[in-house]
Formats: structure tokens, sequence, C-alpha cells
């Protein structure tokens, strides 16, 4: 049978050859319809190994929650991208001083602050890390002289509180931002610290979680900043929900109203159902790299908040009076941005995980099996070395497209106690039970 199918718009036809079903693929082919049920001509056994088929059964009710979170998310940022208006013409991008740029850049900007609950936002190719986004988020709030609390995640040095006092909430922050706050190795070069601005930690609590009876009084009316570290970082504990950091900024802003609150939101973006600025936070910051990313962008960084502060990160990023309204993006850059940040949420629902391996060696097995495993760079094997903005020796395994994209299958651990392999990414989870396989045989 032969007929003609005419394409809209197309100034030809092309011919279509309609076959009967082949016999092979249906239960019966005579009386074959588009409704009739397909009988696959092979059985496929599965692909991982036993161990790996009894997790995946038994966490069926979990996988269906992380699918409806997914859902929720997914269409947050859909009304969003329909609220900015987001067309084709906003993929185009623009060179030089950015002035010329077709509206892609404002687009962005407006969408990611409508999926953040943020008064504004500034998302650029121009920020190269979270640090570098967190950095000018904090110069931004901060000026000589002011105190910042961090909220982080490790045991308190009591030589550097003789020194300096910021605030960090929930323990020691993330290693590569030790040198911003200038904790180790500042050598003058322009950290916090060199600009007289005072360093506090309020440690954890036993339990790993926020220390609530000490957050009751820790804030100051010399303390200007409040930062907050959502995610675990290398520490061996849960990450810090939305609730529980609208929780902490309630009790910061009772003791001090005018106390501004930076949320480090690195791993955070889609975890949950809402984000920072929707319980109160004034600035958060992240890598398109990781979450908001989707795998696809591959470079760049956000600020999101009120907007007084946002607009003073941007001058940061590039300088006073210059504002948001100019950088240029390359084309293929911006499409990567708008495209990453629809496919986030799909991406971070099959994200984050860690295991603790307990020595050196089953660390580095664990790394060169991930690494084995992986789709660029198989061939080669990771080693512990030292990494710029790190402490401790550190292994990553990545075989990445995008380097340093941890919304990919990639995995990575400090070398010191308790030893922990932090594994991110994969854009199904069926990535990470192939690769399981693997380091199962490694550890054994």
């Amino acid at each position: 049978m032969m007929m003609m199918l005419g394409l809209s718009g197309a100034p030809f036809s092309y011919p279509l050859k309609f076959y009967k079903p082949i016999k092979a693929i249906t239960s019966n082919s005579s009386e074959f319809s588009l409704s009739s049920p397909v009988t696959p001509r092979y059985h496929l056994n599965s692909p991982f190994v036993p161990e790996v088929d009894y997790a995946v059964a038994s966490l069926h009710s979990e996988f269906r929650d992380i699918d409806n979170l997914v859902a929720h998310n997914t269409s947050r940022v859909l009304k969003a991208f329909q609220n900015a208006r987001v067309g084709s013409h906003f993929f185009a991008g623009c060179t030089g001083y950015g002035h010329d740029e077709a509206g892609g850049r404002e687009g962005l900007d407006q969408a990611f602050a409508d999926i953040f609950g943020a008064e504004s936002a500034i998302v650029r190719s121009h920020f190269f890390s979270g640090t570098h986004a967190i950095t000018c988020a904090l110069f931004a709030m901060l000026r000589p002289g002011d105190e910042v609390l961090a909220i982080s995640f490790l045991e308190v040095c009591l030589v550097d509180l003789l020194v300096f006092q910021l605030l960090a909430v929930a323990g020691a922050p993330y290693d590569t931002l030790e040198e911003v706050i200038g904790k180790r190795d500042c050598d003058g070069i322009g950290s916090l610290k060199d600009f007289g601005i005072k360093y506090r930690e309020l440690a954890l609590a036993e339990d790993g979680g926020l220390d609530w009876d000490e957050l009751t009084s820790a804030v100051t009316p010399q303390t200007r900043c409040a930062l907050i570290q959502r995610s675990c970082g290398y520490s061996w504990r849960c990450s810090l929900s939305v609730n529980e950091i609208g929780r902490a900024i309630k009790m910061i802003k009772v003791q001090n109203p005018n106390c501004l609150v930076m949320v480090d939101n690195c791993y955070g973006e889609f975890v949950n159902a809402i984000e920072p600025p929707m319980v109160g936070a004034d600035l958060i910051a992240g890598s398109l790299i990781k979450n908001p990313g989707g795998t696809i962008a591959p470079c760049g960084g956000y600020v999101a908040g009120k907007e007084k502060w946002v607009k003073a990160a941007a001058a940061r990023l590039s300088a006073p009076g210059l504002g948001i309204d100019c950088g240029s993006t390359p084309g293929d850059i911006m499409r990567t941005f708008y495209q990453g940040l629809y496919l986030a949420p799909q991406m971070v629902g099959e994200a984050i995980k860690a295991v603790e391996l307990g020595n050196r060696e089953r660390l580095i097995a664990f790394c060169e099996a991930v690494q084995r495993s992986s789709p660029v760079s198989s061939f080669t094997k990771p080693v512990p070395g030292a990494t710029a903005g790190y402490a401790s020796e550190v292994i990553f395994a990545d075989g990445t497209f995008i380097d340093g994209s941890t919304s990919e299958l990639s995995c990575d651990g400090p070398l010191r106690e308790p030893f922990a392999v932090f594994c991110q990414g994969g854009t199904h989870w069926t990535q990470w039970g192939l690769v399981l396989g693997e380091v199962l045989k490694s550890m054994s």
C-alpha cells in the first residue's frame, strides 16, 4: 500500500509505504491493530547483580516518593518558563559587552527567581564555581568590622575564635570556603579576614543536627550575617532540610531582625519541594554544574534572593555601577542553561548518596571501580592528591562529559576519617545499578 503524506508548510511530499506487521512481534498478526498488545521477541534478563536487584525491589515506595517530588518540582519549573515567556530567541546569546542581548539573560534571571521564590536572581556563565558565587554573595553583604555567624558542621577551633569572629550556625563550612573566610592559607590575598570581618562558628549538636539550644542565644547585635551551609559537605550526617533552615532563620531574626541570612545552596536545589528564599533566606548561591544545570550546563553559577543583595553580588562579580544588564554569553551556552534548568528536577531525583567505607584502601578501591564503569576515561585510574581549596587529599572518580559535573555519574571523598565516599549524579538510577556490580566485585 502506498500513500502520500504532505508535511504542513513544506513544498514537497514524502512517499511512505505501510507494510503488514511482522509476525514475530505480534501476538496475532492477522488481527493486528494499534491497540493490540505487543509481545517482546526476547526476554531480557536483569543486568544487575542479585544484591542490586534485591535493593531495587525493596525501594519501590521510596522511588515512587521521589518521582512525586520530581513531578512537583518540574511543574514549578514549567510554570516559571511560561511566566517568563521563554522562546527560542532567548537562546541566541550575544557577544562583547552583551548590550544587544535578545532577552535570554533577563528571561533566565526571571525564571530562576520565580522557581526559587526570590525577588531577583543573577545566573551567569562568569561564575566559575559554587565557591565563586558564594564568595560574591558574602562580599555583597559584609563590610569591614562586621561579624559573620557560620552554621556549619565541624567542631569550633578555639584558636580561630580568639583571632576573628564570623557566625557559621551549622558548623564549619565546606573546605573550599575556608580560604575565602581566612581560616586557612589566606596569605593576604583578599579573604574576609583580610578585610577585618569577624567570624564565629556554631558547632553542631552531638547527633549531627543543628544545636537548637545554642542557636537561641548565638546571635548578637553585632552579627551582620549568618551563613548556613545546606549540604553536609564531606561530613557524615544528614543535610539540612529547607524546613530546618526556615526554623533557624526565624530564631536568628528574633534575636537580631537586621541580621542577614546567606544560604550555601550547593547540592540542595530541587531536593525539597521548596527553597530557602521561600522561608526567609536573604540570599542563596550555587553552581550550575551541580543540581540546577541538569547535566547540560557546561559552566556557571547563580545568586538569588532579595533584589538589593543580588545587585550587590552582581557588582562584586563585575564592578560597581555595571549592574546585571551586561556580560555576554554565547548562544550555545545560553540554550544549555535553559535546557539544563528544565531537566534539573529529574536529574536531582537520581542524585546523591554516601557510603562509609572505613579505611583508605576501600575508599580508593570504590573510586577505581566507579571510574572503570564510567562512559568517559574508563581506562584511567584515579589517585588521591592535593586539590585547590581542600585541606585533605581527595580522590575523584569522574568519567563525566562536563568537568566537575556532580549531576553526572561520579564520586569523590577526602582521605580522612571516616573515609566516606560521596556518590552523585547519574541521569537514571540504573546507571548506578550497573556500577554497583563492579563496586561489589572490587570490594569483596
